[in-house]
C-alpha cells in the first residue's frame, strides 16, 4: 500500500460511520496460533522465565500452537536478518504443517495473533538507515500477514502494535553501551527517532487495520494496543508490578553495562535480581519486557481470546 493509499484509506475512514464490531463469542475460541519475534518465542524465552502465551493459553484454556522465533522481522525481503522472519519462514511452516495434517485447528475455534515491528524499526534497520525499505513497506508487509492467512481459511485475528519502545533501556534516552549495542551513538537523538517510528508505525497500520477488515468476509479483527498498555505500565508500575525490590521501570532484571569500545562478547559488568525481586521490573534485559511485564500481556490477551473485553483491545470487525 503506498502512501498515498495510507491517507485515501484515512479519508475514507473519516467520512465513513465505525460500526460497533462484535468479535470473536465467549468460548468460541479453542485453539491460539503465535506469529513474531523474541516478544512472543516460546523456544528462545526472552524474559528469562515463560513466555507469554504460554500464560496466555493457560488463562484462557485453549490450545497453544507457537511459530513465532526470535530475531524475526515481518520479511527478510524488507528487513533481512539472518533469522526465521514471518513471511519466508514462520508462515511457511505453518502451512506446511496444516497440509500435511500434523496441525488440526478449525477456522471458527482458531485465533492467530501477531506481535512483530521491534527488530523491523530497530538497531541495524529503520532507526539506524536502511536505503532498501521504508516504515510503509513494514507496516504493509505486518497487515499482509492477515490477508495471508485469511487466504489459507483463517478467520480470527489480534494485531499487536509496537510498545513504546523510547522507554526500553536500549533505545531510553539515557540509556548505556549493553549487549545490544555497543558503538558510540547519540542517546538522545535515538530515542526521539524510535518514539517517531513507533507512533507513525502504529498509526498506519490502525488505518491499513481500519480499511481492510470490512472488506474480509466473516473475519474478527482485534487490534490490541501494546503501546498503550505498556505506556500505562511505565507511567504507573504499581498498579501491574508486584516484585519484592523496589518498582523499576529504567533498569532491567539482567542489566550489563560494557565499555564503549568493548565486544559484547567480552562480557560486562552485570547486576542480576533474583528471586521474587524480578516481578518488581519492567524489563527483564536492555530490550525485552519481564515475566511479570509479560502475565500482564497474557492476561489481557486471554480476555480477548474469550471473547472479554479488554480495554486495551478493540474489534475492528
Amino acid at each position: 500500500m503506498s502512501p498515498l493509499s495510507v491517507l485515501a484509506s484515512c479519508a475514507l475512514l473519516v467520512l465513513s460511520p465505525v460500526a460497533q464490531a462484535a468479535g470473536v463469542r465467549p468460548g468460541q475460541i479453542k485453539n491460539f496460533v503465535t506469529f513474531g519475534d523474541s516478544y512472543t518465542d516460546v523456544i528462545s524465552v526472552s524474559n528469562g522465565g515463560t513466555a507469554w502465551p504460554i500464560y496466555a493459553a493457560g488463562y484462557a484454556h485453549v490450545n497453544l500452537f507457537p511459530f513465532a522465533r526470535s530475531g524475526a522481522t515481518c520479511s527478510n525481503n524488507i528487513t533481512f536478518r539472518p533469522f526465521p522472519s514471518v513471511f519466508e519462514s514462520q508462515l511457511p511452516l505453518y502451512a506446511s504443517e496444516k497440509n500435511n495434517g500434523s496441525l488440526k485447528v478449525g477456522a471458527q475455534e482458531t485465533i492467530y495473533s501477531l506481535w512483530i515491528g521491534t527488530n523491523d524499526v530497530g538497531s541495524n534497520a529503520l532507526l539506524t538507515g536502511s536505503d532498501k525499505t521504508s516504515l510503509v513497506d513494514v507496516t504493509e508487509c505486518m497487515v499482509n500477514w492477515v490477508k495471508s492467512l485469511y487466504e489459507t481459511g483463517a478467520r480470527n485475528f489480534i494485531f499487536q502494535n509496537m510498545i513504546p519502545l523510547e522507554t526500553v533501556p536500549l533505545y531510553a534516552p539515557v540509556s548505556y553501551p549493553n549487549r545490544f549495542w555497543t558503538a558510540q551513538r547519540n542517546d538522545t537523538e535515538w530515542s526521539v527517532f524510535m518514539k517517531e517510528l513507533v507512533l507513525s508505525g502504529n498509526a498506519l497500520t490502525k488505518l491499513m487495520l481500519q480499511a481492510l477488515a470490512p472488506t474480509l468476509r466473516d473475519a474478527h479483527i482485534a487490534l490490541f494496543d501494546s503501546h498503550a498498555l505498556f505506556a500505562d505500565m511505565f507511567a504507573r508500575p504499581a498498579v501491574y508490578l508486584n516484585g519484592t525490590a523496589p518498582l523499576n521501570t529504567t533498569g532491567a532484571v539482567n542489566a550489563c553495562v560494557f565499555d564503549l569500545n568493548e565486544s559484547t562478547s567480552a562480557g560486562g559488568r552485570c547486576t542480576i535480581a533474583q528471586g521474587t525481586d524480578r516481578d518488581s521490573f519492567l524489563w527483564f534485559d536492555e530490550l525485552h519486557p519481564s515475566e511479570q511485564a509479560d502475565r500482564v500481556v497474557a492476561k489481557e490477551i486471554s480476555k480477548v481470546i474469550n471473547g472479554n473485553t479488554s480495554k486495551w483491545a478493540t474489534w475492528l470487525s
